[in-house]
């Protein structure tokens, strides 16, 4: 003889498929999906032999970014691009925010360069562009670290072996955002090395048991990631003009600039939790 399920069987089953659906949440328009889960996050690699410093570089390599370690993430969404100057100029618009410097004095970018990314803002214009463009946010560090290396520890978002045609790095100018299709991350996320270094929401301090000291440390610049379009300067022999471009170009780089700074090499893209 079959036995009827209990009411309460019932209404459990009848629930499931609502707990399914109200976890899958599709990422938003232009956005993808990068899923639960820890990833390696900085190096441990060490420059031996001092050779940013032989070069004259500001900024050493891997010292900021030292140690390694595993970072839990919930699942989050990110920009597949950068911010255009189209995508600004409608945030300009609707809340008569003040534009770009570069734009002259108009709320429309110059002609031919509605696709390339936003520059010469500041991390306070980025932070209300997100806030503005459906409640969204800057990627916090770990986020842009996770979204462009994914869970293997990358050093490019495409591999491990630096590919000049992979990103617009050193060249003259920005490009239309998605144009280096090769230099995709491992979700899918475009140009987060290249076109222009993007804001994260974090400060520029140093990593937790890190034992490097730098004056910059503390409450006073915000981190930027991905390098971008301009040249890291001159160098005599194109070795190391190259050696500067692959390092500076490595997805756990950190370049740091003040929350006000206006550059031309600088722009964002935004973030959602899931």
């Amino acid at each position: 003889m079959k036995t009827r399920p209990s009411l309460l069987a019932t209404c459990l089953l009848a629930f499931i498929p609502l707990l399914a659906v109200s976890g899958c949440k599709n990422p938003p328009p232009g956005m993808v999906d990068v899923p639960t889960g820890p990833f390696v996050m900085g190096t441990n690699t060490v420059d031996t032999e001092g050779r940013a410093e032989e070069l004259g570089l500001m900024i050493t390599w891997f010292d900021a970014e030292r140690p390694e370690r595993t970072v839990p993430l919930a699942r989050f969404f990110m920009d597949q691009d950068e911010v255009t100057n189209a995508r600004y100029a409608a945030f300009v618009k609707a809340t008569n925010h003040q534009a770009p410097p570069h734009w002259n004095g108009q709320s429309t970018p110059p002609q031919g360069l509605e696709q390339h990314p936003v520059t010469h803002v500041t991390w306070y214009d980025a932070r209300d562009f997100c806030a503005w463009d459906g409640h969204k946010e800057l990627p916090t560090e770990a986020q842009w670290e996770k979204a462009a290396r994914g869970t293997s520890g990358l050093v490019y978002p495409w591999g491990n072996s630096f590919d000049p045609e992979a990103a617009n790095v050193a060249r003259n100018n920005t490009a239309p955002v998605g144009s280096f299709l090769r230099g995709n991350s491992p979700y899918g996320v475009r140009d987060m090395i290249g076109n222009v270094w993007e804001w994260t929401a974090d400060w520029y301090l140093p990593y937790p048991g890190s034992t490097h000291k730098d004056e910059k440390f503390g409450q006073k610049y915000r981190v930027l990631r991905g390098n971008s379009w301009a040249s890291p300067g001159h160098f005599p022999d194109h070795d190391q003009f190259n050696e500067v471009v692959a390092n500076n170009s490595r997805a756990s780089f950190r370049l740091f600039l003040s929350p006000e700074g206006r550059v031309n090499d600088v722009g964002f893209r935004c973030a959602q939790g899931s």
